[in-house]
């Protein structure tokens, strides 16, 4: 399993040209989309969407400011990731009501948590950096979903070459509370993209990892 995991890390890199003929089957995208939904979370808030752009005219709009990455209109699945750009009580009830649901408990009993959660993201200091603090819980799943890709031999391409102001006018997110930070292409690497032959660059872990 070690070997496995690290074999497929190595076997992963950024593809920079899609094979638009090759699509994700409908058993490995149920996987990936789990790995999404089983992102973790500060207090597993999930301040996040996952848009799955298939529309054939919306991704052409999307490619077209993001700096004509072919990428976005040659990928199987093309994913934008978009956070909650203020937190509100609203929020965290749903989330609350959620809980009481799978767990099969009160509502009541999950007071306090409630309470600790709304005294930190809505009225505590973290309020004031609640948008910066959505953008990286966000990044996360942007991570598990492309290593959860690696696992099963699916390429991917994290993208943060585009416009997200443009993206929220485009896929009418102006004025809805949430915002685009980056997008995944998610798909099968083209026989001709020159990358998928280089040697993946690191430093050495001596380099990057230090036991204190």
């Amino acid at each position: 399993m070690n070997e496995s995991l690290q074999q497929a890390l190595e076997w992963r890199y950024a593809v920079k040209k899609f094979d638009s003929t090759k699509k994700v089957s409908e058993k490995d995208w149920k996987t990936l989309e789990a790995s999404l939904v089983l992102s973790p979370s500060s207090y597993g808030l999930q301040p996040w969407k996952f848009l799955v752009v298939q529309n054939p005219q919306l991704r052409q709009q999307l490619k077209e400011v993001s700096w004509g990455q072919s990428q976005v209109t040659d990928c199987s699945h093309y994913v934008v990731l978009v956070y909650k750009s203020k937190m509100d009580e609203a929020h965290i009830q749903k989330y609350i009501d959620r809980m009481a649901q799978v767990r099969n408990i009160p509502t009541t009993s999950l007071d306090g948590y409630k309470n600790v959660m709304i005294g930190d993201v809505v009225k505590g200091p973290r309020a004031e950096v609640i948008e910066s603090w959505a953008q990286r819980q966000t990044y996360i799943a942007m991570g598990f979903i492309m290593e959860t890709a690696a696992v099963l031999k699916v390429d991917t391409c994290p993208m943060e070459g585009l416009d997200p102001k443009a993206y929220d006018k485009i896929l009418k997110l102006e004025g809805t509370g949430w915002a685009t930070i980056a997008a995944v292409a998610v798909g099968y690497r083209h026989a001709e993209d020159v990358l998928q032959n280089a040697k993946k660059v690191r430093f050495e872990t001596k380099d990057i990892v230090q036991f204190l």
